[in-house]
């Protein structure tokens, strides 16, 4: 069986997949209902585009994910693994969404990438508590 903290991974990257994605689908969600009705409605015409409630559904799907990785993996593993979103956000905005990634956004997405795997792999084994005074 596995270990709890390899579960906590899996959910952890679930969840920084799930909400990068999610930024994609609520923009592109945004331009749609933006193209399609304009800026009618005191700007809120956004709610009646079901793109947008898949992106927000989305976003609430990893949110989940990522809460239920804390219960099975430290915060120390889970955390760096949450920033990934942005990347994730970034990389799929620039080929669904044809926005541009520079060479400094490049620079960052792989040095965010490289400091995750590095804390990662390099995490302090979590101890059990097993009395007050250990917490103390």
């Amino acid at each position: 069986m596995l270990e709890d903290k390899y579960i906590g991974l899996a959910l952890a990257m679930s969840s920084a997949l799930a909400i990068g994605t999610s930024f994609v689908i609520t923009k592109k969600g945004l331009i749609h209902a933006e193209e399609r009705h304009g800026f009618e409605g005191d700007g809120f015409v956004y709610l009646k585009s079901p793109l947008w409630w898949a992106g927000i559904a989305t976003l609430g799907i990893g949110e989940v994910c990522n809460f239920a990785a804390y219960a099975f993996a430290p915060a120390i593993l889970v955390t760096p693994l949450g920033a990934l979103s942005v990347l994730i956000g970034a990389v799929l905005g620039s080929y669904f969404l044809k926005e541009e990634l520079g060479t400094l956004g490049k620079l960052g997405s792989a040095i965010c990438l490289i400091g995750a795997v590095v804390i990662v792999l390099h995490a302090p084994p979590d101890e059990e508590i097993e009395t007050i005074d250990q917490i103390l």
